[in-house]
């Protein structure tokens, strides 16, 4: 992929132009990055408190006992939102590796492709989460691992 940047004095607003052979599944992605506006943080809820917890900060996104957590590098916060709908507003930071399982691409640390078994994801906080199978080859595309265990 080739990106160039033109600066333009008379521009009035900034203009993305794609130019590819074919529209696949790396084009849609690349353009919902482009057109998402995700909030840089979240409400999470603790012991009646709420804290306002930046994108940043949180590791990986998960339902347990039917609650959504936020995990972050000391804690869990519960959110008020379905784990689809945060997946849906903070599509371009977070990626889903299981049914039940979004995390940071930024705290994505290696990905362990198991010969046997379903591979996993090791995170910065060295916390580490299977990947389904019907996950890993879009988490591969998020990262830009082409040609990584198939």
């Amino acid at each position: 992929m080739k990106v160039h940047l033109h600066i333009e004095n008379d521009c009035k607003e900034i203009e993305v132009h794609i130019h590819a052979p074919k529209f696949d599944e790396t084009i849609e992605q690349l353009m919902r990055k482009i057109n998402s506006s995700s909030p840089e943080s979240i409400a999470g809820y603790s012991d009646g408190d709420i804290h306002l917890l930046k994108l940043s900060e949180i590791y990986s996104i998960f339902t347990e006992n039917g609650k959504v957590l936020l995990q972050t590098e000391e804690e869990e916060f519960e959110a008020k939102s379905k784990l689809y709908e945060l997946e849906d507003r903070f599509q371009s930071s977070f990626i889903r590796v299981n049914k039940s399982m979004l995390v940071n691409i930024d705290k994505i640390v290696s990905i362990q492709a198991k010969v046997l078994g379903n591979p996993q994801v090791v995170l910065a906080n060295e916390t580490v989460f299977p990947v389904s199978r019907n996950y890993f080859k879009l988490l591969k595309e998020a990262l830009g691992l082409g040609g990584v265990g198939k």
